[in-house]
């Protein structure tokens, strides 16, 4: 088994103005500090706008799952 299969760490990040946790498994974490890198933003901005995403859809997943989700579909799309 890899360190791939790991359970979900808590995270404090902070969007619009207000704090709040989201969980993700650490390969979530690696690939969200990557995106936020090549993109030239704070994580916290990047989760900000998977936020904003998020929140306009018809049915929108939880902040945890848009995230994961928002990741990837950019993994995929880089093939």
């Amino acid at each position: 088994m890899t360190t791939d299969y790991h359970p979900p760490v808590k995270r404090s990040v902070e969007i619009a103005g207000h704090k709040t946790s989201i969980s993700l498994e650490p390969l979530f974490w690696d690939m969200l500090r990557t995106a936020a890198a090549e993109e030239g933003v704070p994580v916290n901005a990047l989760v900000a706008r998977i936020d904003v995403e998020r929140i306009a859809a018809d049915t929108p997943p939880g902040l945890a799952g848009a995230v994961r989700l928002w990741l990837a579909s950019r993994a995929f799309t880089a093939r």
